[in-house]
């Protein structure tokens, strides 16, 4: 007779990992950028990113303890090798695997290794130069899940904050009533104040039936008037983002993701375009930002601001903004014949005049600057200060770790400021 015998199931421990708290903390690695620097014997970045490098950010994250059960963690990193330790190598894999299987990687499935008593000649595989050469990409949906928890810790230092689009002093006609109610005029929308209609029009002519009513007994309920905001986050990708044993770049991204994910599901109706600006200066889709990478140029600020003011005027919004990030002094300036003008030690005269003049096209523009600066050196404050003084914009005099902070704070801000 035949019978079923069944067995407790007993999951894999890759399973009960929470992968939204496992890519939370691969988020540096996802959106590091730097370049590999030959002068400084240092290796800042893998360029092209191996399965290997991921392996070991994995790694990093399950050492920080908290992912796994303390007892298994502790077992697991008593040989913390992956070429040695298999078990640990596979719960590793797997990992890879289900963040494929969610949609957060694009890479193929990793390979493992099988034990000595299954290949031939029983002895172990060891990853080919095939293997050592397979490549990950991040995908939209992890892009967007980064600038959600990104947006979501920045919202937490920031205590208790109001979300909604753009408020102003002045007062529209719409389909939320939150204002007197005014006579018709030709163009509001047509959201009738019954109870006011009806009563002009027997107060006009007396209390009988039926109720004639003419063009003048027509009221509308007001509502209050909100505007829209066009944005230009300009990046600086210089050298100097990554010198000095700090990386300024990265937090910056983390940012923009944030960001631009607070725009498209709390402020539909504004608009935000990301230019990066080194020698020269480039639109670069917010789908290509945690690709993006810094490296050997120079701070030409002045082509950054042209860039982004020409895009801003393609814009009908009532508020346009420049949101730039830098680091750095102006170094390098776009000729007239499209040659590029560079002084390594910055604050070139000819350089920062035409920065400034630059600065003064965006305000008679109408666009406003606010400038978020990393870095507190003297001879730049006081090019900062310039900036500001011209456009009557904000400078912020920030770090990696409270940019954020800053930048958040102030769009949040801004909701009844530079619209009169």
């Amino acid at each position: 007779m035949k019978y079923i015998r069944y067995s407790r199931y007993v999951g894999e421990p890759a399973d009960d990992v929470d992968l939204s708290e496992l890519m939370r903390r691969l988020a540096d690695f996802f959106l590091y950028s730097g370049f590999p620097s030959p002068y400084y014997g240092i290796y800042e970045l893998d360029p092209e990113r191996s399965l290997e490098a991921l392996r070991q950010a994995v790694l990093r994250a399950i050492e920080s303890g908290e992912l796994l059960p303390e007892e298994l963690t502790e077992e697991l990193l008593q040989n913390p090798d992956l070429h040695q330790n298999q078990a640990l190598r596979e719960l590793i894999d797997r990992l890879i695997e289900r963040m494929v299987e969610e949609g957060y990687l694009n890479a193929p499935l990793p390979q493992v290794t099988p034990p000595p008593e299954q290949t031939p000649g029983r002895q172990l595989g060891a990853a080919g130069p095939e293997q050592t050469q397979v490549r990950f990409e991040i995908t939209d949906k992890a892009l967007d899940f980064l600038g959600f928890q990104t947006l979501k810790d920045l919202l937490g230092s920031l205590g208790r904050s109001s979300f909604g689009r753009h408020d102003t002093r002045d007062l529209a006609t719409g389909i939320e009533s939150g204002g007197a109610t005014k006579p018709y005029e030709f163009g509001d929308t047509l959201n009738l104040d019954i109870s006011a209609t009806l009563f002009s029009a027997v107060r006009r002519q007396g209390a009988r039936v039926p109720i004639e009513l003419d063009y003048p007994d027509l009221a509308v309920h007001q509502c209050e008037y909100q505007s829209s905001c066009a944005t230009v986050l300009l990046l600086d990708c210089s050298h100097s983002m990554i010198l000095y044993g700090e990386d300024r770049f990265t937090p910056a991204k983390k940012v923009a993701l944030a960001l631009a994910h607070l725009l498209r599901t709390q402020y539909p109706g504004d608009t935000l375009a990301l230019v990066l600006f080194h020698d020269s200066a480039e639109e670069v889709p917010l789908s290509q930002l945690a690709r993006v990478q810094v490296g050997p140029y120079y701070t030409n600020t002045r082509e950054g601001l042209r860039l982004a003011r020409r895009l801003l005027l393609r814009q009908k919004k009532d508020m346009r903004q420049i949101i730039m990030i830098t680091d750095g002094k102006p170094s390098a300036l776009t000729l007239e014949d499209n040659r590029i003008y560079k002084n390594a030690f910055g604050l070139d005269p000819l350089v920062v005049s035409e920065t400034l003049r630059e600065v003064a096209i965006c305000r008679r523009a109408g666009i406003l600057i606010n400038t978020f600066m990393l870095a507190s050196d003297y001879s730049l404050v006081h090019f900062v200060q310039k900036v500001t003084e011209i456009c009557r914009g904000k400078a912020y005099f920030a770090t990696p770790h409270n940019l954020g902070h800053y930048l958040l704070l102030d769009y949040l801000n801004r909701k009844t400021r530079h619209i009169h």
